[in-house]
């Protein structure tokens, strides 16, 4: 059977059409429970389904299990999923009916509020589907009671104050959002460590062959997909763990790299840069003075 291509869902009425909802109250703005779909009335010829809009969704009874670097974990909680328009929201299928809830908007509703600009800082975005926040017990009823109070606040008479209200709401079910996969991060701290062990390993390997020379410095998505992470799930992951996100421990470990070249070599400062994968001399040296206040030929020099 050929692989259906994915379509793509531009407003929230047409989401609630293809899913089978109630109409909605608000253009921009909607909150429903999985429950209220019409299975049987939802269009399953949209088997995958890229919403142009933001998503946080709150779901039981999700089949199979989640990976989580190496390991696979199950979730007989409930899982929080948040998408960022232009990403995979899920499948339509007969077979599959989730519990849940799940609180949808368009970016052009936050645009103009302070929010619509930090959403860059909610990294969990843009995390895989596999990296979902496993919420306890409490953690579950408090967003769902916020998800509520969204809903309420939707449903309600239109007056001055309630596109700030509902903005409102919605930051707060982004803050707890936040609080709640530092929590995460936090409980798996021994499965953490594994993983900034094996990241220093990958680190190394890449270092210890041709590839800075041939390929240039490594990536943070290089690092994250040999590790079976997304790359904003990675830099959280470590930044909790070590105060530093991936791109810093990257360039930590090219500076101890360079100082131990500076110090047991003959090599220039031009032949290092490029040894280390750097394509003009001039990045290798800004990027060593601004990591240790001294240009690579200082530190050098202060080591004589």
């Amino acid at each position: 059977m050929k692989k259906q291509a994915p379509y793509i869902v531009h407003s929230i009425s047409e989401q609630h059409r293809i899913l089978a909802l109630p109409k909605p109250v608000h253009p921009l703005v909607s909150v429903f429970n999985f429950e209220e779909m019409d299975h049987a009335n939802a269009d399953t010829r949209m088997q995958t389904l890229v919403l142009d809009m933001y998503c946080v969704s709150l779901k039981r009874n999700v089949t199979g299990k989640v990976r989580y670097g190496q390991g696979f974990y199950d979730f007989d909680e409930g899982i929080m999923f948040c998408t960022a328009p232009g990403q995979v929201t899920g499948n339509i299928t007969d077979d599959h009916k989730p519990s849940g809830w799940c609180v949808v908007f368009h970016p052009d509703f936050i645009r103009k509020h302070p929010l619509g600009q930090r959403m860059k800082d909610y990294g969990f975005f843009d995390y895989a589907v596999n990296e979902a926040l496993h919420l306890s017990e409490h953690e579950e009823s408090l967003v769902i009671s916020l998800m509520k109070m969204l809903r309420d606040e939707i449903s309600a008479r239109i007056d001055a104050y309630s596109e700030d209200v509902i903005v409102a709401h919605i930051e707060l079910l982004l803050s707890y959002a936040h609080r709640f996969y530092g929590r995460q991060f936090i409980t798996r701290k021994p499965v953490s460590s594994d993983v900034l062990i094996r990241f220093e390993k990958v680190l190394s390997d890449y270092f210890n062959t041709d590839r800075p020379v041939l390929d240039g410095l490594p990536t943070v998505s290089y690092l994250a997909g040999a590790l079976n992470f997304s790359d904003n799930y990675l830099s959280d992951l470590l930044k909790n763990l070590t105060g530093q996100n991936a791109q810093q421990h990257i360039h930590r470990y090219v500076i101890e790299k360079a100082k131990e070249l500076l110090t047991q070599t003959s090599l220039t400062v031009s032949e290092i840069g490029f040894q280390l994968g750097f394509e003009f001399p001039q990045s290798f040296s800004r990027l060593f003075k601004s990591k240790t206040d001294l240009t690579p030929l200082g530190y050098r020099k202060s080591l004589a």
